[in-house]
């Protein structure tokens, strides 16, 4: 790579980062392996920048080595080894600064728990088109898949999380809402 290829991947990367971490970490539901990840996928980006073909759109590239990455993380035997939970381990003792507060963070952390549980393709076509209102077709691309996979996946995952949501209680569904056209919380 040379100084002005360097220069370009640079101000892509301090440009971009914010919003490719918060992809990653929606991929992950954890903020430390979110990094991990973005890393992973910016390094693998960094070693083939001078030979990318559309210089205007380098994040397609890069959301769709967080992917990959992800993918290939989970299929590692160590990454297996953890277990989510639906409890913390540690509860507050009383609720600070009234139940508003508290209702939200459930309600964020039953969408969470939720979106967790949702198969790697569903979760990321969740991710890019709720979260990061990518369009069918730069989901597509993304996934390396057909747009009508895009519109399948979206369908079941949709449906899944209306039924984890339901079962969640109405603390998960009072003020949070998913429906066909966008996640609400």
């Amino acid at each position: 790579m040379n100084a002005d290829e360097e220069r370009e991947f640079r101000e892509f990367v301090a440009a971009r980062s914010k919003s490719l971490l918060h992809t990653a970490y929606l991929l992950t539901g954890d903020w430390e392996q979110g990094r991990d990840l973005l890393q992973t996928a910016l390094a693998s980006t960094a070693r083939r920048w001078s030979k990318l073909r559309d210089r205007q759109q380098p994040e397609t590239y890069v959301r769709r080595a967080i992917y990959h990455a992800q993918v290939d993380r989970f299929r590692l035997l160590s990454w297996g080894r953890e277990t989510v939970t639906d409890t913390l381990p540690e509860q507050p003792s009383g609720q600070v600064g009234g139940g508003d507060w508290a209702d939200t963070v459930v309600q964020r952390q039953d969408i969470m728990a939720a979106l967790r549980r949702l198969p790697k393709r569903q979760r990321a076509v969740i991710v890019l088109r709720y979260f990061e209102d990518q369009p069918d077709a730069e989901i597509a691309a993304i996934l390396g898949v057909a747009q009508g996979t895009v519109r399948s996946q979206t369908h079941k995952a949709l449906a899944t999380l209306r039924s984890a949501l339901a079962e969640a209680g109405p603390s998960a569904t009072s003020s949070s809402t998913v429906s066909g056209r966008g996640v609400i919380a």
